[in-house]
């Protein structure tokens, strides 16, 4: 069992340097053991974590930057919003990002949500039927650009003429694809058809979703094993660690390979060091 950071704020206590505290957050997650170190892709701070003006640094420029405080963690946006960026930018983008951080990038991309912040920067925001037509496009752009498929791409949403992608990617034969999100006939085909990884959020329907997804790998001729599952979890350290240990071992028996979520504290840094001495030499056996 894997374990991955995502950084959903960066409003951190005492109004420190942000780069600064960004570059101990990471380089401490990235020596403890993590596997994964990702963004949000939002433009604004989201509901839940706190209010739409607090500091919310853009995904991808920041991913740039914490590949170069890192040298051995996965780097994603959890999860890139379709209408944010074309597919051919964002495939581009992607590329980049695995290039100059040898190889270390994923592509997690799902078909966005948050109509406020989108329309507040001026940016579309289509139905969702349309979102997840453009979703489909993308994937498969970035699939042809990836295979070196130079070949004209026709579709509904966007036409690319000559879709070139040079340099490719480091990571071959792709970096791996994630689509985030559980909604059963639409999300979880997609990722049968086109991605390497989901990321599906803790409920009591976890193994359902798991279930459906399996339906749509045998459907489609995808091998089910093939797939990476992965889960979001909050990791909190306050009372300790076993229960933590618990919930990744449960996970492990349903399937998942990683679980990947926010720290509690992580500003403090010793919540990572702890997850990295207790969690992760423990938890990367099961």
């Amino acid at each position: 069992m894997k374990v991955g950071l995502q950084i959903p704020s960066f409003t951190y206590p005492g109004d420190p340097v942000l780069s600064d505290r960004l570059a101990q957050i990471v380089t401490t997650a990235d020596q403890a053991g993590f596997d994964t170190i990702a963004t949000m892709d939002h433009f604004w701070q989201i509901r839940g974590v706190g209010a739409p003006e607090e500091p919310m640094l853009e995904a991808y420029t920041t991913l740039g930057w914490i590949a170069a405080h890192t040298s051995r963690a996965r780097l994603l946006a959890l999860i890139t919003g379709v209408i944010y960026r074309q597919p051919g930018l964002l495939a581009k983008i992607v590329t980049t990002l695995d290039v100059l951080s040898g190889g270390r990038a994923w592509l997690g991309i799902g078909a966005a949500w948050n109509e406020e912040e989108s329309k507040g920067l001026g940016f579309p925001f289509p139905p969702l039927a349309e979102r997840f037509e453009q979703l489909e496009e993308a994937l498969q752009i970035c699939h042809r650009m990836w295979d070196g498929d130079e070949s004209p791409y026709p579709g509904r949403h966007f036409q690319l003429e000559r879709p070139l992608n040079s340099p490719q990617p480091i990571t071959r034969p792709h970096p791996p694809i994630m689509i985030g999100g559980g909604g059963e006939k639409k999300t979880l085909r997609l990722v049968a058809q086109y991605g390497d990884a989901c990321n599906l959020f803790p409920s009591d329907e976890l193994q359902h979703k798991l279930d459906v997804l399996r339906g749509h790998c045998e459907a489609l001729g995808r091998n089910y094993d093939d797939i990476q599952k992965t889960v979001y979890y909050a990791y909190d350290t306050t009372h300790g660690v076993q229960k933590i240990v618990d919930d990744l071992g449960g996970f492990a028996e349903m399937g998942f390979s990683m679980a990947i979520g926010q720290v509690k504290g992580v500003y403090e840094l010793t919540p990572l060091e702890q997850i990295g001495s207790e969690v992760i030499p423990v938890v990367q056996f099961i």
